[in-house]
């Protein structure tokens, strides 16, 4: 049987230091610099040696750690129960090394997760934690259903994780008998329920804490605009949200001294402007919004700069985080690095958007996508950004509905193989290397066919990204005051690069 070995093992010890040029007497530090690097041409995380000299088509990079943007609170992916299902498939070997891969310190060490409440399409089965009709007191609240597969993942991801992990948590529906249809899929919260909608969250956090398993965050409602129908989902339009946090969640968690931090929406980025400018105009409400959930399924090509730079600018002490995004409408294609590469994959909108929003949704490259959109995002103020299923089977699931996606994780629980795809190398190079706690930074980049984000973390590093999509290698100096580092940059690839002291 083949088994896929994890191309991280041993990913700290492969990261290769190397002094850069020699610093000017003046300078009051010496630092290091480490390059990984991960393209199209096979390069998993490869250490990357310097250049003796910048050529003469060398693309400047000028870094300026004093211009500080926002804080960063996390980067990372969600804890599904079809992901903790799959897992409880493989060999305990397997399952290590998967999450190893994602919460070791020689892994991507994600440190922003999110998970469902109650079920949702990525689950085996539809399931409340309350299932009894009328049970306005919620006597019968039990997160039972949860303690096969989806707790212990969650769990056994603590353990492995040195720095831990925040989560962010999201109901796709309130229990049918709360709704206006009786159905999992649409409907609204009749108002009898609100009450007891409310006293869920502060039950569901009460019982996940009994389990050691601290809920940092809570969104309101995940996709709130629906999604046709399809699968579990609930409407609010934003002045109802308003309502519902200002008059019912607020006050419940606040009276049960619930620390969980509420943010609102939780959809595509097109409809941002308004969902803002509802939330952040009633000062009632407001006061107990922490900030705003984004997903990205609105465009696979645009990351919306213009939207986010407005929310920032609305609510600029408020979270702005991207909860969701994933390869969806595909089929995982198995063993095939290239595919991830290619411009091949399509999604909803290449079959199903409307005419005037059709060219949001060519067809696309995933790891340009997933690359593209954690710059795009960083560049404008988003302070976390979280990947959707950490694993899924060759199918793209399992999911009740059939809504089959690409997890950057695939397996075969049958076989007990598994296969790391180009999404997971691509998150790394962001999770691994922006921690929490870091403050985005300043840069001139002297090339629009590269991309770059820059961070300086708590510890003092600071940690660039570059991206070419470009069919052609690139010559780049990298400087940090006196500090010039010459590098190459493959074509077709990602590279961090990570300055430190000595």
């Amino acid at each position: 049987m083949k088994h896929v070995s994890l191309l991280l093992t041993g990913f700290t010890s492969l990261l290769m230091s190397y002094t850069a040029c020699t610093p000017s007497r003046e300078e009051a530090s010496h630092l290091s610099v480490q390059v990984v690097e991960t393209s199209a041409a096979g390069n998993k995380h490869q250490p990357v040696e310097p250049l003796a000299a910048a050529g003469d088509s060398a693309v400047a990079l000028v870094l300026n750690p004093e211009e500080v943007f926002q804080t960063i609170t996390g980067i990372g992916g969600s804890f599904t129960e079809a992901s903790a299902h799959l897992l409880n498939q493989l060999s305990d070997t397997n399952r290590q090394r998967i999450l190893q891969a994602y919460f070791g310190d020689e892994g991507a060490r994600y440190s922003l997760t999110r998970t469902h409440i109650n079920s949702c399409d990525f689950s085996v089965s539809n399931y409340s934690y309350a299932p009894v009709a009328g049970d306005k007191e919620l006597a019968h609240f039990s997160i039972d259903e949860d303690r096969p597969d989806l707790i212990p993942m969650i769990k056994a991801a603590q353990e492995i994780s040195t720095d831990g992990f925040k989560i962010i948590a999201s109901p796709w529906t309130a229990p049918p008998w709360m709704k206006d249809n009786n159905d999992w899929r649409g409907g609204k919260l009749l108002p009898e329920y609100r009450d007891t909608w409310a006293l869920f969250f502060s039950k569901y956090l009460d019982a996940y804490r009994a389990e050691g398993i601290e809920i940092w965050g809570l969104t309101v409602e995940n996709e709130p605009l629906g999604n046709a129908n399809n699968w579990e989902s609930m409407h609010f339009s934003a002045e109802e949200m308003n309502a519902f946090v200002r008059d019912h969640l607020g006050p419940r968690l606040e009276a049960d001294g619930q620390q969980a931090k509420i943010l609102g929406y939780d959809q595509n980025r097109d409809e941002l402007k308004h969902w803002v400018d509802v939330m952040y105009d009633d000062p009632e409400a407001a006061r107990y919004f922490d900030g705003t959930a984004i997903h990205w399924y609105a465009s696979t090509v645009e990351w919306f700069p213009d939207v986010l730079q407005y929310a920032h600018q609305k609510a600029p002490d408020k979270h702005l985080i991207e909860t969701e995004g994933c390869v969806d409408a595909e089929v995982p294609k198995w063993q095939d690095d290239a595919w991830y590469w290619r411009k091949e994959a399509t999604d909803w909108g290449w079959d199903w958007a409307p005419p005037e929003t059709k060219h949001l949704h060519p067809k696309y490259s995933p790891v340009y996508r997933y690359a593209r959109d954690l710059i795009g995002c960083l560049n404008n103020w988003v302070d976390g950004w979280v990947d959707w299923n950490m694993v899924l089977d060759r199918q793209g699931g399992p999911n009740w509905f059939g809504n089959w996606c690409v997890a950057p994780v695939i397996v075969d629980p049958e076989a007990d193989e598994v296969y790391f795809t180009p999404l997971y190398h691509t998150m790394a190079h962001f999770s691994k290397y922006i921690r929490p706690g870091a403050q985005r930074i300043g840069f001139d980049l002297a090339d629009e066919e590269l991309m770059a984000t820059a961070v300086q973390n708590p510890d003092g590093s600071l940690a660039v990204v570059v991206l070419n999509q470009t069919t052609r290698g690139r010559s780049l100096t990298v400087s940090l005051g006196k500090q010039t580092t010459h590098l190459q940059i493959s074509p077709q690839a990602i590279q961090t690069i990570v300055f430190s002291k000595r």
